[in-house]
């Protein structure tokens, strides 16, 4: 009897001190997130060097001097902040230039007579040559409907009409909904014969600025000029279609050169204690020619390399080897991200975790996560216990996210994440010429980065 009350006592100790260890855990875990954000808040410098690189490198796009720039501005700021080691990570992306000011003009309207529309070139397209196309227009609301009406395409301009669809309160899934008829729209259309595409912009709101953005010409396709045409421009071109015949001239002179050379930009903190394990943060250092690249992505970008400089500056020594990883030419070709994974690969790295900024730099609202099948439920299952330590930051946890530059490290089989900001406003800016540092707010570009770094702190010191 004596035996088994000491065995119940020691079971009852036992429990008791586990408990008070968990409790006092969470105490120091929860201020140290606490104290990640107030540094953030009182001491970040992310929006100064946002600035710096909107205006000493805008319209960064891939294979660009500006995007040149960057890569050099960007490897001095990180080679400033005492990270162990800044490096260049080559990888060979594609050159796309715009050329001259792009023209889109409806001609000889009986209705409205001539009316130039608002217009940009989509990325990886080709020009109409210097004299233009003038053609019969051709309207269809989807990949689908362009399939059925293949036998009247020959010789015509198709325009893709296909509003974002305002009702979804996300509007990601918004954009997922209506972004294929930029994608691949240009290149079945010219399959069918077209002489050129038009494509309403990707955004929610109705203005005059039109969005650029990829389109995706695969190899042995015919190439036509595609352009973006503004909201208002899209509403008055379907207007003037259901009053009759409508005719579009169309001049650009766009082209893609030859690849060149570029790079990621790299700083990294060795891991004390298993510095074979990797996380990493990042964002796209590459932006649209149009653009200063603010919110797309100059935030990602900053706000990564503010996870590093705030965790050094708090004299945190990581676990973990922690990586800031800009990546290059996610807009037209995701060169980085490829290169990166591939690089990684063949160094036989594990990221354990690999999280993208790629969505601007508003209120974070929570983090996405996704893995490989076979590990993400019992990924998802261990960041849910830190949920009570995020919870009075405004930040949920969602079992979706990822991006497409870290996309290719999934098959390492770590936790891939996305920082979900507030993102309603986001495609008012997403690939125009308004996405400029003002469109940005200070304080909620620096929770961004305090939410990241908190998720950064958390699996560095608990692992997977």
């Amino acid at each position: 009897m004596q035996n088994i009350k000491l065995i119940v006592l020691f079971v009852i100790s036992n429990l008791f001190v586990t408990h008070f260890i968990a409790a006092q855990e969470s105490t120091d875990d929860a201020w140290m997130v606490k104290n990640i954000h107030n540094s953030t808040l009182l001491s970040g410098q992310s929006y100064e060097w946002l600035r710096s690189l909107t205006t000493q490198a805008p319209g960064r796009l891939a294979g660009s001097s500006a995007a040149a720039a960057a890569v050099e501005l960007t490897r001095q700021i990180m080679d400033t902040l005492g990270f162990d080691t800044v490096y260049l990570q080559p990888c060979k992306v594609p050159h796309w230039v715009r050329g001259d000011k792009e023209i889109v003009r409806i001609i000889n309207s009986p209705f409205v007579g001539n009316v130039t529309l608002d217009a940009l070139s989509l990325g990886n397209s080709t020009g109409s040559g210097p004299y233009g196309v003038t053609a019969e227009v051709v309207e269809v609301f989807s990949l689908d409907t362009l399939e059925k009406m293949k036998s009247q395409i020959a010789g015509k301009i198709v325009f893709f009409n296909r509003p974002m669809d305002v009702t979804q309160l996300r509007t990601f899934s918004a954009y997922g909904g209506a972004v294929d008829q930029r994608g691949r729209g240009p290149a079945m259309a010219a399959k069918y014969g077209a002489v050129g595409a038009i494509v309403r912009s990707m955004t929610t709101s109705l203005d005059d600025v039109p969005h650029t953005g990829a389109t995706n010409f695969q190899p042995g396709d015919k190439l036509i000029p595609a352009l973006a045409i503004s909201t208002k421009s899209a509403m008055l071109l379907s207007r003037e279609l259901k009053k009759g015949r409508v005719n579009l001239y169309i001049r650009n002179t766009c082209k893609l050169l030859a690849d060149t050379w570029s790079y990621n930009v790299v700083g990294e903190i060795k891991g004390s204690k298993f510095p074979n394990e990797i996380i990493a943060v990042g964002g796209h250092l590459d932006s649209w020619d149009i653009a200063d690249g603010a919110h797309d992505d100059g935030a990602g970008c900053v706000q990564s390399i503010e996870v590093l400089y705030q965790l050094r500056k708090m004299s945190y020594k990581p676990l973990r080897t922690l990586r800031a990883v800009l990546f290059m030419n996610e807009e037209n070709g995701s060169a980085g991200g490829k290169a990166y994974a591939e690089i990684s690969n063949e160094k036989h790295e594990k990221h354990l975790l690999a999280l993208e900024s790629d969505s601007g730099g508003f209120t974070p609202r929570g983090i996405g996560f996704s893995a490989d099948k076979e590990v993400f439920e019992g990924y998802f299952k261990k960041v849910n216990t830190w949920s009570n330590l995020l919870e009075p930051y405004d930040l949920m946890l969602y079992p979706s996210g990822g991006g497409s530059d870290i996309g290719p490290l999934k098959s390492q089989k770590g936790l891939l994440a996305s920082l979900v900001p507030d993102s309603q406003r986001y495609f008012d800016y997403h690939h125009t010429r308004n996405d400029k540092l003002e469109a940005v707010n200070e304080r909620e570009l620096k929770l961004g980065a305090a939410a990241i770094a908190s998720l950064v702190f958390l699996i560095d010191k608990y692992g997977l």
